[in-house]
């Protein structure tokens, strides 16, 4: 086992590292730029080095000043988390040239399947099954049109490098192709510094549906089972839940031997993820490869009982896998709900600030993998997550209704947040009845109901007068009330009129 394991992130992701290398007995290095100073990262690890300003790329995307932190520590792996610099081939190259272990798969296949035209043709060659589009990037607007042509509307317009949703225009008749071409090439070479593109059918509703994939040094590749990622905005993910309840198991089961046909097909090793487009008759289309720990990870360990961040540092030490496909199973339902700071209200714009209260959930089948605490500033300088807030069920109605007790019990006094537009995803009557497709948000969300505004004010006078009152039967002033919200007014006139 490594001794020392450098964490080359922040957040939540970067304490999930610290935590399952401290159970292995290895010390952790966490870096921060000067506006994580006071993260929960740096606080938990066993050392913490600065790497310069809030900015990314002269921070957390600085190859060189990470390799001199891992040099100065001492430190013998270094962990890339997820997003910053974790699908980069060249960091997984330069850690390898310095002597440094790398806590992912090769830069071969990194390379591989980060490009989503090359890894399109791996698949092919792999017999695994690809949504129908143009065979590789398309250098101008002509045959962008006639691969578009060719395919049949609509399609959608795709960056060739990245992910994330960046770079991706539906297109829905051939007069929207050159606006919608030029915008995804303008995005993708903002993004990710490359703008070529390329062309695939548009699948009818379409279901997102990824199955971890663990691959050793060993050549053991298995399955870890499927996850439901359907619930989206903007292409980002909004609620995940495993299984899948758009699958039966028969397709289940094929999903997984073709993830892992996938993942032996680029000689994989680590932990990835094959994403699939499922359609309204369970035909499935391979869409990318993550090759990195995903954001959602822990719905499969809550169902599967395994420890994908143990488990990836081990491969990574050359550990075998301790198990075989035969010995994965899944036991029970988890659903997660990605909480962030922005305004649900407010077209989901970033609506970071200093925590001022904070009570997370608890109880029976509840996970709440944080990277914050009460008084810490939620940075304008990154993603504005806050949690990834877990629960657990014998059946999915348990683990919804767990959920929803779990959401009404979490309280975050300063950020404004989107919680309570969770607990409306998860009261939803399509939702409920696992009705849905990559649209469902675009197709349901309409924000509150008129009039809420009013009750708002109504709400914040209540409280304002409760705290002046303080407590008669101590004499003692009430604790300050947080501004209310019309989420929670909304709340109060539906319990009112039922």
């Amino acid at each position: 086992m490594f001794r020392k394991v450098l964490i080359a992130n922040r957040g939540e992701i970067a304490v999930r590292v610290i935590r399952a290398c401290r159970e292995l007995g290895a010390k952790t290095v966490a870096v921060y730029s000067e506006a994580d100073r006071e993260a929960l990262h740096v606080r938990m690890a066993d050392e913490a080095y600065p790497i310069g300003p809030p900015p990314s790329r002269e921070s957390y995307l600085a190859v060189e000043k990470l390799l001199d932190v891992a040099r100065r520590s001492g430190a013998e792996a270094v962990h890339p988390g997820y997003g910053f610099l974790s699908e980069r081939a060249h960091f997984a190259q330069a850690c390898a040239d310095a002597g440094l272990v790398f806590i992912g798969p090769s830069p071969a296949a990194i390379d591989a399947m980060g490009d989503k035209v090359e890894a399109r043709k791996r698949m092919i060659a792999a017999r695994v099954p690809v949504v129908p589009g143009s065979g590789g990037t398309l250098d101008s607007e002509e045959e962008v049109v006639a691969a578009a042509a060719k395919i049949g509307f609509p399609v959608m317009l795709k960056a060739a490098a990245g992910g994330g949703g960046k770079g991706m225009r539906l297109v829905s008749a051939e007069g929207e192709i050159r606006a919608a071409s030029r915008a995804a090439r303008s995005e993708a070479k903002s993004a990710f510094g490359d703008d070529r593109i390329y062309v695939e059918r548009f699948v009818d509703s379409p279901r997102h549906v990824e199955v971890q994939v663990l691959g050793d040094t060993h050549g053991n590749v298995v399955h870890v089972y499927e996850r439901e990622c359907t619930i989206q905005r903007r292409h980002q993910k909004v609620i995940e839940e495993s299984p899948s309840p758009a699958l039966d198991a028969k397709t289940r089961e094929a999903m997984g031997q073709v993830a892992a046909q996938a993942a032996k097909a680029v000689g994989y090793v680590g932990a990835g993820t094959i994403e699939f487009l499922v359609d309204s008759r369970r035909n499935f289309y391979f869409l990318e490869m993550n090759t990195r720990i995903q954001v959602e990870h822990p719905i499969t360990e809550m169902v599967t009982g395994i420890d994908l961040v143990r488990t990836q540092i081990e491969i990574a030490c050359g550990v075998p896998l301790p198990f075989r496909q035969a010995d994965v199973r899944q036991r029970g339902w988890a659903i997660e709900c990605r909480v962030y700071a922005e305004d649900p209200e407010n077209d989901f714009l970033p609506a970071p600030g200093r925590i001022t209260r904070l009570r997370e959930p608890g109880g029976l089948g509840v996970r709440n993998d944080s990277g914050v605490y009460e008084g810490f500033e939620v940075s304008i300088h990154y993603d504005p997550m806050i949690s990834k807030l877990v629960a657990w069920g014998a059946t999915r109605d348990e683990a919804i209704a767990r959920m929803e007790r779990a959401l009404s019990e979490y309280v975050i006094h300063g950020p404004t947040t989107n919680i309570e537009f969770h607990r409306w995803i998860l009261r939803h009557p399509r939702f409920l009845a696992g009705d849905f497709d990559t649209r469902f948000i675009q197709q349901e969300w309409k924000g509150l109901p008129a009039g809420a505004e009013g009750l708002e004010q109504i709400a914040v006078a209540a409280a304002a007068i409760a705290a002046l009152d303080g407590d008669g039967a101590t004499g003692s002033p009430a604790p300050a009330a947080a501004p209310s919200s019309r989420w929670r007014a909304a709340a109060r006139r539906d319990a009112l009129r039922s």
